[in-house]
C-alpha cells in the first residue's frame, strides 16, 4: 500500500505544478492514498472498453474514467474492481457511479466516484481509451500524474516528489 501523503502538502509544495479536481468525488476503496500515471477511458453508461483496459497490466497507474457524470448506471462494481487489484492498478477516478460499495470498501484499491447505484451499465463498446478527457475543471491526458487522498485529487504533467507527512507541530498558524 502507498505510504500516506497529503494532497494539501503536495499542493503547498508545488502550487504552480498541480491542478485540482473540483468535482465532489467520494472515496469507495480501501486504499485512501493513491497515485500514479494517468490512463483514460471516456464512455457513457457502457463499460466494455473500460473492462478491456482493466484486464491489462496496470503497473501502478490510475484510470480516469469519464462517464459524463451520469449516476444512473455504474461504471465499476466489485468483480471488475477485483480484476483491477489483480492486475496491479493503483486506483480509478470515476466521473460517474459505482455499485457494490460495501465490497469495494474491502478491496486494496483507490476508488473515487460521484455516487452509487444498483444498476449495471451496458456492454456495447461505446467510447475511447487513452484520449484526453475533461471534467471537474481538469483536462486529463494520458501520461500525466494523479494524486488522490481523502481531501481531493491533484494532477500534474510530471511525477512529483511526495512531501513528508506533516505533523501538527509543523503546521503554520
Amino acid at each position: 500500500m502507498t505510504a500516506p501523503y497529503f494532497t494539501t502538502d503536495l499542493a503547498d509544495a508545488n502550487p504552480t505544478a498541480v491542478q485540482r479536481l473540483t468535482s465532489p468525488l467520494r472515496n469507495f476503496g480501501k486504499r485512501q492514498y493513491f497515485h500514479g500515471p494517468v490512463r483514460t477511458v471516456v464512455t457513457m453508461r457502457d463499460t466494455k472498453l473500460a473492462q478491456q483496459l482493466f484486464r491489462t497490466p496496470g503497473k501502478g497507474a490510475v484510470i480516469v474514467l469519464d462517464g459524463g457524470g451520469a449516476t444512473d448506471t455504474a461504471l465499476l462494481g466489485d468483480i471488475n474492481a477485483d480484476i483491477l487489484v489483480q492486475n496491479g492498478w493503483a486506483g480509478v477516478v470515476i466521473n460517474g457511479a459505482v455499485r457494490d460499495s460495501a465490497a469495494l470498501s474491502q478491496l486494496d484499491l483507490g476508488i473515487k466516484a460521484l455516487a452509487t447505484t444498483p444498476f449495471r451499465s451496458g456492454k456495447s463498446g461505446i467510447g475511447a481509451v487513452d484520449v484526453p478527457v475533461a471534467f471537474g475543471g481538469i483536462l486529463f491526458t494520458p501520461g500525466q500524474h494523479i494524486y488522490c487522498d481523502p481531501d481531493g485529487v491533484l494532477v500534474s504533467n510530471e511525477a512529483l516528489p511526495l512531501p513528508p507527512v506533516s505533523t501538527p507541530s509543523s503546521y503554520e498558524t
